[in-house]
């Protein structure tokens, strides 16, 4: 679950959805609300350049990759709400000969993150929970250096001090052992209760699981649901995510929709790694989608129909000033930001934001990109070892998009 990453039902303008940032995400016709593969591109007089177009650069460079065994999954360009290209290639179960396709649903990883801060948020508007409550208002069972010191806020900004559970010694012997989601719940939340903190909170910044793990917890305790029942019921379902869950490993295993895990970081060959996964998703990851859900649900996040505009603003304005990623390969150098959730990258002058994923067998990445209302999503069910399978995918479509 590595670090991440309007479109609307009505009409949104320009002016509006560029206000999100500062100068920041993106907004859209109704045409992707109603069907996310929509009709033709109608996006500038001029429309999409060639290169992002079917046949283009892109499109060659994505099935060149597939062609040498080097992606299996699902891409997704949308400009203005409109679909530019959707292509999908590969297995998604090797064994059982079914391909990938659009309704293939694909383990999200950190994705799922944004989910989880929606969430936050949407109950911090009700005025159930506040940004700079502290972690103790809401939890028990924390130490009082920590429960009294960490607040909303921290845990959403990555600044909060708290680590990894999915690091911590003895957690994957356990989780082999977790059969049920209460199971995997609890047995989480012990190790994120018993870890300490890297730096006193707001004093640094280092990207946590733990932390979201943490605000799943609150919006279980505050909204008297279950994490995933609230995030089914609030925004799965209103954004219209009906190919969307948090399946479990035996669904995981059995679901001929649901794209299997195949990665190679264990040995030459690629190998299925579903063992390697928890039971079940958490706050922090692994939650699973279609390409056209995500596309969805983010027409409904910057379409204001999850949130109140005043608060998608909130959500999405730049919080706290991070060492940037490396720019694609004839970009100028970046930006980098975190919000309540994704990450907001300016480059040359222009926003992109989003969240990726990654995990065995599991390469994700949703990013908008304001300035020039395209929407990209690219899932992915490979891993190509260390290195991320959609990595090359999403430099490539961000050079396209954001050109000096």
């Amino acid at each position: 679950m590595t670090q991440r990453a309007s479109l609307t039902g009505r009409p949104v303008s320009r002016r509006a959805t560029l206000g999100l940032l500062g100068a920041a995400p993106l907004a859209a016709s109704g045409a992707l609300a109603a069907s996310p593969a929509g009709a033709a591109p109608a996006a500038s007089p001029a429309g999409p350049p060639a290169d992002l177009r079917p046949g283009g650069a892109f499109d060659r460079f994505v099935a060149q990759l597939a062609a040498e065994d080097a992606f299996s999954g699902t891409v997704l360009l949308l400009h203005r709400g409109r679909r530019v290209l959707a292509r999908s290639y590969g297995m998604a179960n090797q064994e059982r000969s079914i391909a990938n396709g659009p309704d293939t649903a694909f383990a999200l990883g950190s994705i799922t993150k944004l989910f989880t801060a929606v969430a936050v948020a949407q109950l911090v508007q009700r005025g159930t929970v506040s940004f700079h409550g502290t972690l103790g208002t809401y939890l028990d069972g924390f130490p009082t250096g920590i429960a009294g010191t960490v607040t909303v806020h921290h845990l959403l900004t990555h600044t909060s001090g708290m680590g990894d559970y999915l690091q911590s010694p003895g957690f994957w012997a356990q989780a082999a052992t977790w059969g049920s989601v209460q199971q995997a719940w609890d047995g989480t939340m012990a190790f994120v209760r018993a870890g300490a903190l890297s730096f006193p909170p707001g004093a640094g910044h280092a990207y946590s699981n733990s932390a979201y793990q943490v605000l799943g917890a609150i919006v279980a305790k505050v909204s008297g649901r279950s994490y995933y029942d609230y995030v089914r019921e609030h925004i799965f379902r209103p954004a219209g995510m009906t190919g969307s869950d948090f399946f479990t490993a035996p669904q995981w295993r059995d679901d001929r929709r649901i794209a299997r895990p195949y990665s190679s970081q264990q040995s030459a060959a690629r190998v299925d790694a579903l063992d390697r996964h928890i039971f079940v998703g958490s706050p922090a990851g692994n939650s699973f989608s279609t390409a056209g859900d995500l596309a969805r649900f983010t027409a409904a996040l910057l379409g204001d129909q999850l949130l109140s505009p005043v608060y998608t603003r909130l959500v999405l304005g730049p919080k706290v000033p991070i060492s940037p990623p490396p720019p694609p390969p004839g970009l100028p150098p970046q930006v980098a930001f975190e919000t309540y959730a994704p990450l907001a990258v300016l480059t040359g002058g222009k926003w992109a934001v989003g969240h990726n994923g990654g995990a065995p067998g599991v390469s994700t990445d949703l990013a908008w990109y304001p300035d020039s209302d395209w929407v990209t999503v690219l899932l992915s069910n490979y891993d190509l070892g260390m290195r991320s399978a959609v990595a090359p995918v999403k430099a490539l479509a961000q050079k396209l998009i954001i050109r000096p």
